[in-house]
């Protein structure tokens, strides 16, 4: 037993030297090898071998995937607003600047944390808080440019940078959604002049119409009247009745056709003034009388305008004046 023990002894020591030089790297990251304290190699994904008994040591394993720092930074605007923004920066190891990035680069999020501070205290105070918004992204380009000057030369790739918040202060984003609103109801202010505006256009243009077609009927009614009234002339005419006198009758019945219409209705106040029982004939005699004088006018007038007709050509045709 002793014998045989002191056979496989070398063997299994020989056996722990060889695995204690194997070592394996996991998927999307990179081993860092030194040799005697020195920088000797970089092992990538997979099964790997060193030197055993501490000649080369795995002294560390650095992580090839996208990774995100997230950093909060509060300036001022241009306007004098404090206002604080949230910067997301993706970045990850470069592959062929692992050495770079393990001996040169003692702590990367602190680097890039400053560098974010440096370049949005930069940028946001030149612009004001509409701006901010409005150019977020601009921001995002400038932060990643100074970045990628920066820490590509340390092994480090930037993949993005975002800004993804922008917080103002309380009172300042308060009177933002005040003015938001104010001007929002201005808008709806003028879209409600405006409909006002186009009912009250239409009710005119509707109210036009109406006129026009209501003073085409009452002339189109008046147009039948007088045909009416010529007819009735015209047949009294042809029983012995002169104009004059069928005029005066006409007038009469309508008038007592008016009185007789105003009485037909229950709410209606009709007040009729005292007079003669020959007030009827009265009104009628001096209707005919009016209507003869206005004739015997009108005649009178024709005859004269008649006159002045024939005297103008007279004037014309007598010869002018002797001279001095």
């Amino acid at each position: 037993m002793p014998q045989e023990l002191m056979i496989y002894t070398p063997l299994i020591l020989l056996a722990l030297i060889i695995l204690s030089g194997i070592f394996t790297i996991k998927q999307q990251s990179i081993g860092i090898v030194e040799r005697f304290g020195k920088f000797h190699s970089v092992r990538y994904p997979g099964l790997q071998f060193k030197l055993p008994l501490g000649l080369d040591r795995v002294v560390g394993k650095m992580s090839l995937k996208i990774q995100q720092l997230d950093v909060m930074v509060e300036t001022k605007t241009k306007d004098n607003v404090f206002v604080k923004l949230k910067v997301s920066v993706q970045f990850m190891v470069l592959k062929d600047g692992v050495y770079d990035a393990f001996y040169k680069l003692e702590n990367p999020y602190e680097q890039i944390t400053a560098y974010v501070f440096d370049t949005v205290r930069a940028e946001v105070p030149k612009m004001k808080l509409d701006d901010v918004f409005e150019r977020k992204d601009d921001i995002a380009v400038a932060i990643r440019r100074e970045l990628e000057d920066a820490m590509n030369e340390y092994g480090y790739g930037i993949v993005k940078a975002l800004v993804t918040d922008i917080d103002p202060d309380h009172a300042v984003k308060n009177a933002m959604n005040r003015i938001n609103a104010s001007e929002r109801e201005k808008i709806a202010a003028e879209y409600e002049g405006e409909a006002e505006r186009i009912r009250i256009v239409a009710k005119a243009r509707a109210e036009a119409e109406s006129k026009r077609l209501q003073g085409q009927g009452i002339a189109d009614q008046r147009r039948e009247i007088a045909k009416g009234l010529e007819e009735s002339v015209d047949i009294l005419n042809k029983v012995g009745i002169n104009s004059q006198e069928a005029s005066a009758l006409i007038v009469v019945t309508q008038h007592y056709d008016t009185l007789q219409a105003m009485g037909s209705h229950n709410n209606s106040s009709l007040i009729l003034l005292p007079n003669a029982p020959t007030a009827a004939s009265d009104m009628l005699s001096t209707m005919v009388t009016s209507f003869t004088a206005s004739q015997q006018l009108g005649e009178e007038m024709k005859k004269n305008q008649k006159s002045l007709e024939l005297k103008e050509p007279q004037k014309a045709k007598m010869p002018p004046p002797p001279r001095p």
